[in-house]
């Protein structure tokens, strides 16, 4: 027997759709819009602005930077949060309970607050330069997922597996790649594309970390605002949406991952 929903439960939902899809909705249409200024609904088709983005150098160097950060920094975060959250799962018994607490701080301290003492840190205090800069603090700011995401999969992973191989000859090292990392690749994959997407959409540390000659899409997209109000700034937005679906579509495809439908 099926439970009827009730109507107000429904009408909640399609609000909340509605929400969620809307600006969405907006900045699509504003991208397409045939006027020098943003504008909704629009008025005329065009695809004219989606061109000026390629035609903006700025543009074209930044997002190369943009992706290029996000790649390398979600690797450094993955490099560190993978065996963080290997033993915060495996010896969490022996392990202080506030060392968890640790790899989240940089989603409690407010993003501001982290941008600038990375500033004061990174760039001043080491004297490193701004593209070393960049990777350091968008590997800090999305290790959070790394640890979380990761430590999630291994809460469930039975490490009397990983004892077993071990018992029967296998090296510890080979062990985890062979046995632990194959059993959480979902989880591994899942925390890759949410720090990919948050660390290629940050504004708050990189206007910090930025410097001449080295920027990010989305600081450049500010940029931009200050001095113009066309429909480019919708035509960037939409094609980073479909750089994050397609990420998602792709990692799906290649990996063959069904959690991500499910």
């Amino acid at each position: 027997m099926t439970a009827r929903i009730h109507p107000l439960l429904g009408a909640f939902a399609i609000l909340v759709f509605l929400f969620l899809l809307a600006p969405l909705v907006i900045i699509i249409g504003a991208s397409l819009s045939d006027t020098t200024y943003l504008t909704f609904p629009p008025q005329g088709l065009t695809l004219r602005w989606f061109w000026n983005i390629f035609e903006i150098s700025a543009f074209r160097n930044t997002a190369i930077t943009s992706f290029q950060v996000a790649i390398l920094g979600t690797g450094l975060s993955l490099l560190i949060g993978i065996p963080a959250a290997y033993a915060l799962n495996r010896y969490r018994i022996g392990l202080p309970k506030w060392l968890g607490t640790l790899f989240v701080l940089p989603i409690l301290v407010p993003e501001i607050v982290f941008g600038f003492s990375l500033l004061k840190s990174v760039t001043i205090g080491m004297g490193l330069p701004v593209y070393p800069s960049l990777i350091i603090g968008h590997a800090l700011l999305v290790l959070p997922y790394s640890v979380r995401v990761v430590g999630a999969s291994l809460a469930s992973f039975d490490f009397s597996v990983e004892e077993a191989a071990i018992s029967l000859g296998c090296p510890p090292l080979k062990t985890f790649f062979t046995v632990v990392l194959p059993n959480i690749r979902a989880g591994v994959i899942a925390a890759f594309i949410l720090a990919f997407i948050t660390s290629i959409n940050d504004v708050s540390i990189s206007v910090f970390l930025t410097g001449p000659g080295i920027s990010t899409l989305p600081i450049q997209i500010l940029a931009h605002m200050e001095q113009f109000f066309d429909p480019t700034i919708a035509s960037v937005s939409v094609l980073l949406m479909l750089v994050t679906v397609g990420v998602m579509a792709i990692v799906e495809m290649t990996l063959g991952l069904t959690f991500l439908t499910k």
